[in-house]
């Protein structure tokens, strides 16, 4: 893997700490800083026509880029829809892995947060039954308690309100300390968090495939659920290159700043 852009990056073929600093959070966050990651074939498709899985892809250098981001995160960020579709399980790890996070001040191991408006996730699912650490289920007040009875301590189930909406998620996470989110989707989740103003940083790894007809875009939501906030725009942070594949990386104004998330950003996750 070799650095593209900007100018003046390291030369030559990335080591694990030189991908490390590409990747890097901003110091010393004072709120959850949101990083978005997808993969992508190079017509723009979130996955192929016969899965509509992003593991129907394959973009040179996502997989090592795909386990830095985790290790680098405080928690891992998911729909329950995508949870069930891709089989989630529990983050995996390594004697090597775990030290690294504690010389950052990290927990060993980051925890699957799960964004579901009714908790229904099997009690078999693998996320409950193969993980490190259990994940956190956050939905809201109703389903909750049912939750609670049902997944014990295999999960910790976290009550968001009426309504499971973006900054209720994040304000669910900063109360834990979890401040360096990484949300793997999916498309709905995605949309939610822009439409709320909300993402910091997209990491999008394209592939050297075409999708064809069929798949959706990275990014889904109702018509309308962005009018709020308009078109986010982004600058281009950096670009790494591994075979035919690229991995870009954007900034929103947002993350650019690390201000304090914007009130009024409470349109319901679908």
């Amino acid at each position: 893997m070799r650095h593209v852009w900007p100018p003046g990056g390291p030369p030559g073929e990335l080591d694990r700490a030189a991908l490390a600093g590409v990747y890097a959070h901003p110091d010393a966050l004072r709120r959850p800083f949101v990083r978005v990651n997808f993969v992508a074939s190079a017509d723009g498709a979130v996955g192929d026509a016969a899965s509509g899985l992003s593991r129907g892809l394959a973009a040179p250098g996502d997989r090592a880029v795909f386990g830095l981001l985790r290790e680098l995160a405080d928690v891992v960020l998911a729909g329950a829809g995508t949870v069930r579709a891709e089989g989630y399980r529990g983050a995996r790890t390594s004697p090597e892995l775990r030290a690294r996070r504690r010389a950052r001040g990290q927990a060993e191991v980051p925890p699957v947060a799960v964004v579901t408006t009714d908790a229904s996730l099997a009690p078999d699912a693998p996320l409950l039954t193969d993980t490190a650490v259990p994940p956190l289920l956050l939905t809201t007040t109703a389903a909750a308690g049912p939750a609670r009875t049902r997944f014990g301590d295999a999960a910790e189930v976290v009550a968001l309100g009426a309504d499971v909406t973006p900054a209720a998620v994040l304000a669910a996470l900063a109360e834990r300390g979890l401040l360096r989110v990484l949300c793997e989707g999916g498309p709905t989740l995605f949309g939610s968090f822009a439409a709320a103003g909300l993402v910091d940083e997209l990491c999008l790894s394209l592939a050297p495939q075409l999708a064809g007809a069929g798949p959706g875009r990275i990014l889904d939501g109702p018509a309308g659920a962005g009018d709020a906030v308009g078109p986010t725009s982004v600058r281009l942070a950096s670009v790494l290159a591994h075979d035919d594949g690229l991995l870009l990386r954007h900034r929103t104004a947002r993350g650019d700043a690390a201000a304090p998330p914007t009130d009024g950003s409470a349109s319901p996750i679908g």
